[in-house]
């Protein structure tokens, strides 16, 4: 790690801050070069501490990048993970507060909620299916807390200031019909999605590292060495197989998974 422990908490906060006053920071790899992956996770965790320290609940886990073109984008070549706090979720054709945030973006993605623990080291694909309860189509709310181009060099955002941002998660709504994780091949579920009617997105779970339950055992398996596995009850979700969606005050959003159900919501 490059960056000291004052640093981390410095940082955590002006996250927290910037959330709180809808303003963007600059980006943490422009303010510390020599920044790194376990640095931006260390910076997150602090976050997410002063979350639970004001009273929130950790509901699961998020999962972003599982696409090759996403990795390839950001010259990385794993996917990156974030939490999900209690008031992040919102109800399935819900009003999403738009005052909330800074600028939404959303993605359609499949979400496992476990039966029982699943821990690394060695999970697999298997292993994450027998340890899920049911899988249930879901639309992730990003939302990023730091600048997505900076604006004196023109830089783009970096996995690090990602990771560090809570992998740019914001909410979380659930919806459409509840799966069994043996009932369907999870690889050919697909979303048609729409805004304000029309269609804006397509893509297949398949996207997500060729089976979204990979994804969950990457993940199962990356926080083992700090002791966490996913918990009973708790809320996956695997990651998204299309291109976000931007979102503004006044726009619905729906995803049609076919057999599946719908989900949707409207940014007010």
């Amino acid at each position: 790690m490059a960056l000291s422990d004052d640093d981390i908490q410095a940082c955590a906060r002006r996250l927290h801050q910037a959330e709180r006053t809808r303003s963007q920071i600059r980006q943490l790899s422009q303010d510390f070069p020599d920044i790194t992956i376990a640095d931006a996770y260390a910076i997150q965790k602090a976050w997410v501490d002063i979350k639970i320290a004001e009273g929130r609940i950790v509901r699961g886990h998020k999962i972003g990048l599982t696409s090759k073109a996403m990795q390839s984008a950001l010259n990385i070549d794993e996917p990156d993970s974030g939490v999900l706090l209690d008031d992040m979720f919102f109800a399935d054709g819900g009003i999403i507060p738009t005052g909330r945030f800074i600028a939404t973006r959303v993605e359609a993605e499949l979400a496992f909620v476990m039966s029982r623990r699943l821990s690394g080291p060695d999970c697999t694909l298997f292993d994450v299916l027998n340890a899920t309860d049911f899988v249930v189509p879901a639309l992730e709310i990003l939302d990023t807390r730091i600048e997505r181009v900076d604006p004196k060099t023109k830089a783009t955002r970096k996995i690090f200031d990602t990771i560090a941002d809570n992998a740019a998660n914001a909410g979380i709504v659930l919806g459409g019909r509840p799966i069994r994780p043996l009932e369907a091949d999870l690889r050919w579920i697909g979303a048609l999605c729409f805004k304000n009617g029309q269609l804006e997105e397509t893509g297949l779970a398949a996207g997500v590292l060729n089976h979204p339950a990979t994804a969950v055992a990457w993940l199962a398996n990356k926080i083992a060495p700090l002791g966490l596995a996913l918990e009973p009850g708790q809320v996956v979700l695997a990651g998204s197989f299309i291109r976000p969606i931007e979102t503004r005050k006044g726009d619905t959003i729906q995803a049609d998974y076919g057999a599946y159900g719908s989900v949707s919501c409207y940014f007010a």
